[in-house]
């Protein structure tokens, strides 16, 4: 924990967040830990922090838009206490679930590249070493689900991405994925709370059987 805490591998990352904590000292502005259930068999991978949610609060997807439709329905399939996340120290507790990012720091323009996914992606192999619990992996996004399989040294080939598409990987456990619940995505339509909730009665279908 540590050691990603004082992480300066990726020298455009740790830049851009001293700027940030220049001009905004209030803000984590660091490297995001994962929040939720240590010992949970849903494991949720993001893209990065948001400069204005996670990068602000320090808890992923806490304070910004992506996050009301995610805790909305971690909440709705019973594995949030509380519909929504508004700061790192509110009541908010997260049940067979923990949330983790395939980037760990803000990236300027929300877009982390390659080197810098390359570069982080250790921090979730680690924790998916760490985490033998772990049933169901959902990635939100494309490149959630690339982090996900070079985590798990699996060819980028090996799984295509698709919305709520469930992907049996070589350990046993479960790849689910869904269009990330971004701004963009959500009122463009292109993911909808139901498209999104379809996802989660994969996921909880898969816990409940197991």
């Amino acid at each position: 924990m540590d050691q990603l805490l004082s992480c300066t591998d990726c020298p455009r990352l740790a830049g851009f967040l001293a700027d940030v904590r220049s001009r905004q000292p209030e803000y984590h502005a660091r490297p995001v830990l994962s929040f939720g259930d240590s010992h949970a068999r849903l494991l949720v991978v993001g893209l990065a922090p948001g400069m204005h949610g996670a990068n602000r609060t320090g808890r992923p997807f806490t304070g910004d838009y992506a996050g009301i439709l995610l805790y909305e329905t971690l909440h709705a399939f019973a594995f949030g206490s509380q519909p929504v996340s508004l700061a790192a120290d509110d009541a908010l507790r997260l049940k067979d679930c923990r949330i983790t990012n395939a980037v760990k720091c803000l990236p300027p323009a929300n877009k982390p590249e390659p080197s810098e996914i390359k570069t982080c992606n250790r921090y979730l192999a680690e924790e998916l070493r760490a985490s033998p619990e772990v049933r169901v992996i959902l990635a939100l996004g494309l490149v959630a689900h690339k982090a996900v399989l070079m985590a798990l040294g699996l060819k980028q080939s090996a799984l295509a991405f698709a919305h709520a598409a469930r992907h049996e990987l070589p350990d046993g456990r479960i790849l689910v994925d869904s269009y990330h619940c971004s701004r963009y995505n959500t009122q463009t339509r292109r993911l909808t709370s139901a498209d999104f909730q379809r996802v989660f009665q994969i996921i909880r279908h898969e816990l409940d059987a197991s």
